[in-house]
């Protein structure tokens, strides 16, 4: 379910300009916005819904509009104004920052402080470490940025990535596709694709990629805004943070209510989903925030070493620049 969106399909977008969706109505004061998330509603964006809910964005004069992404993703429409703010990672937005056609697009706030995904493959493979992935079947994205990873990972630990079977695989259900053997190995964002083999007791080993190489703890998911928004609108950028701050707070602090918010937001959530968005709710709430002490703030030695890496393989058009692309401005206190 958290699979990667590559974004890029929709640079023409950019060609569009902004549009009124950030007005002002005067008689209220109120300011509308409209955010569109990276994929389907879950628990990486609970804290937005709670905002919603709890009137966190009405009390900062907000009117805030969650929408979901065409399939290419939320940062063309972001940065073509479609949208004020949108949900994006750090790996797909580099080659956004780069070259030529670059999106005028900005990280300014991690909604998870550690990167969560990692390698989960059936636990009778004993697949426990990246070396333990040669020869056996990978299900890839075909990106060349998640395929670099695997390689260094890979190699780093002694094996040979081109013995790596690359198996196309873009499952909603990680599991599932374990569960059939489509597949030996998959990349999964821990707190859905762990926590729902947990949730069906079906046995599994899992090794996050941060643990490995500190490299790969790059951030993911990110909030970002369309920088000519930001620039003109500085204040409204910090009441929709402070206001969303408040959200995922909420959520922190309340994960089983948190979860009921999100699934009364998303009704397709409920049912057999429900306890598997609890179960991750539960999970992921302690990971929103982590050790630091201010919420959504991205650490620029963390942001800059992974686009080091990124220059260094020569993954993006031209080299990206010290602190491209995110900033920590608008974050409250």
């Amino acid at each position: 379910m958290y699979k990667k969106i590559l974004a890029g399909a929709v640079l023409g977008l950019t060609l569009l300009g902004l549009t009124g969706c950030g007005q002002q109505t005067k008689s209220t004061k109120t300011t509308e916005l409209t955010v569109v998330l990276d994929y389907t509603p879950n628990t990486n964006h609970t804290g937005l819904y709670v905002a919603q809910q709890k009137k966190f964005y009405q009390k900062h004069h907000l009117k805030v509009k969650i929408v979901q992404p065409p399939q290419s993703g939320a940062d063309g429409l972001v940065a073509a104004g479609k949208a004020q703010f949108g949900v994006s990672y750090q790996d797909t937005m580099s080659p956004e920052l780069s070259g030529k056609k670059q999106l005028p697009i900005t990280a300014i706030a991690a909604l998870v402080q550690h990167n969560t995904s990692g390698i989960m493959s059936r636990q009778a493979d004993n697949i426990t470490s990246p070396k333990a992935m040669v020869g056996k079947r990978y299900a890839t994205w075909n990106l060349p940025i998640e395929q670099a990873i695997i390689r260094t990972l890979v190699n780093q630990d002694g094996g040979r990535y081109q013995d790596v079977k690359l198996t196309p695989g873009n499952f909603t259900d990680e599991v599932a596709a374990l569960k059939t053997k489509k597949v030996d190995d998959v990349w999964v964002y821990y707190a859905w694709g762990g926590i729902n083999a947990q949730v069906q007791n079906y046995p599994v080993n899992y090794f996050a990629l941060r643990k490995i190489n500190p490299v790969f703890d790059y951030y993911t998911p990110v909030l970002i805004g369309n920088n000519r928004y930001l620039k003109q609108h500085p204040k409204v950028a910090k009441e929709f943070l402070a206001a969303t701050k408040e959200g995922y707070q909420y959520a922190i602090k309340h994960p089983t209510k948190a979860a009921t918010i999100l699934e009364n937001k998303v009704p397709e959530l409920k049912g057999k989903q429900a306890k598997l968005v609890l179960a991750s709710q539960k999970w992921l709430s302690g990971q929103y925030q982590a050790e630091v002490k201010r919420w959504g703030y991205i650490k620029p030695q963390r942001w800059n070493r992974f686009y080091q890496w990124l220059n260094q393989e020569k993954l993006v058009d031209t080299p990206l620049a010290k602190n491209a692309g995110f900033t920590n401005q608008y974050l409250p206190k």
